[in-house]
């Protein structure tokens, strides 16, 4: 069995080989998805880097895209030495996976890593923050398994940055906050910090928002492509066309994300309710146990909006999120039901095609 040095450095521990050891076989091999693209996946083995495409049969038994491999996923490689494209057999259960809902009309969602252990959820402070960009982006990152980080960027254009901290700080409860400033090295020490032990940590964050440039400043390198913000809104492009794992000098990797636009939440009431605790605490005072906070008599979470004690805005924003939520979850349930629709009308063709009587 070939050395597994090089996968240990990025995050094969003792749990992936557990279970990878359930589809041990010949030509069998451990593998980390670095790079996701339409159609086929890069692999990183123990023995190199190579481009794999799925099996038919992980294909075939796969219920939407969210159980097809993703950058970060560890997975079962069939690759035989006189096998021109290794092929990704399966997927190791996932501890933790970063997702968005589709935006458009259909309820499938899409897997933007896999088995992170940290998000850090990045945002410019070169003009206010979007606090309640921050709140979704909050709720996601709860949701999908791994532990939110807020690292504020571009603090060298901000005319206060303290002020810019604290109102970010203010929403993100029980959230290490982090203010820094790439292109003058300033505030990126403590985010080394969260790779040790070889532990995976993924970027999000708006268009703009400095990832491409902050990665740089953590690897010490020129390797992310970026470009410049356009001048008349302050927004960029995107530079990154696929999510993609990259090492760390000091150990552990990043997991990069292309710049979001629109994002829409998954079934994510667990990362909701994560991401605003203050609510959660306050009603436990209500009278009813499942209060909507929305007009219901004895409203504990109410009273503290027309105390003063909790921002309207922010009562809103958890109000929207839940909506979302709730959306994304009846659009999923439907979804489901066609397909089982759809598969016992196969069942039913094929049944009638088996037992159709001939003719004598």
């Amino acid at each position: 069995m070939a050395d597994t040095g090089q996968l240990e450095l990025l995050g094969y521990t003792p749990r992936w080989q557990a279970l990878f050891a359930e589809h041990a076989g010949e030509n069998i091999v451990p593998g980390r998805v670095v790079r996701a693209d339409r159609g086929s996946v890069l692999v990183a083995t123990a023995d190199g880097t190579a481009r794999a495409e799925v099996s038919a049969r992980l294909r075939k038994s796969a219920r939407g895209s969210v159980h097809l491999p993703a950058t970060g996923d560890w997975v079962a490689l069939f690759a035989p030495s006189d096998l021109d494209i290794p092929l990704v057999e399966a997927v190791l259960d996932r501890s933790s996976a970063f997702m968005r809902g589709d935006p458009g009309k259909t309820s499938d969602a899409q897997v933007l890593a896999a088995n992170v252990d940290t998000v850090f959820v990045v945002h410019p402070i070169a003009e206010e923050p979007n606090i309640r960009r921050i709140e979704r982006e909050l709720a996601l990152a709860w949701d999908s398994g791994a532990t939110p980080v807020v690292v504020l960027t571009k603090a060298d254009l901000s005319a206060d940055p303290k002020a810019a901290r604290d109102a970010v700080e203010a929403v993100a409860l029980g959230v290490d906050v982090h203010v820094t400033s790439a292109v003058r090295a300033e505030g990126l020490a403590p985010l080394h910090a969260y790779a040790q032990g070889h532990k995976t940590i993924a970027l999000v964050g708006p268009s703009g928002a400095g990832k491409s440039t902050l990665i740089n400043a953590l690897i010490g390198d020129e390797r992310q492509a970026t470009r410049e913000v356009r001048l008349t809104d302050g927004k960029g492009r995107h530079t990154t066309a696929s999510r993609e794992i990259v090492p760390l000098p000091n150990g552990g990797v990043l997991v990069d994300t292309p710049g979001l636009r629109a994002l829409a939440l998954t079934d994510a009431d667990e990362g909701i309710a994560a991401a605003f605790p203050d609510i959660e605490a306050l009603s436990a005072g209500c009278r009813f146990r499942d209060c909507t906070h929305a007009g219901e008599p004895d409203c504990a979470v109410e009273r503290a909006v027309q105390a003063g004690e909790l921002p309207a805005a922010r009562l809103a924003s958890y109000h929207k999120l839940g909506r979302e939520a709730e959306v994304a979850a009846a659009k999923t349930d439907a979804r489901l039901r066609a397909e089982e629709v759809r598969k016992w009308k196969i069942i039913y063709k094929s049944a009638k095609v088996h037992h159709k009587p001939t003719n004598r």
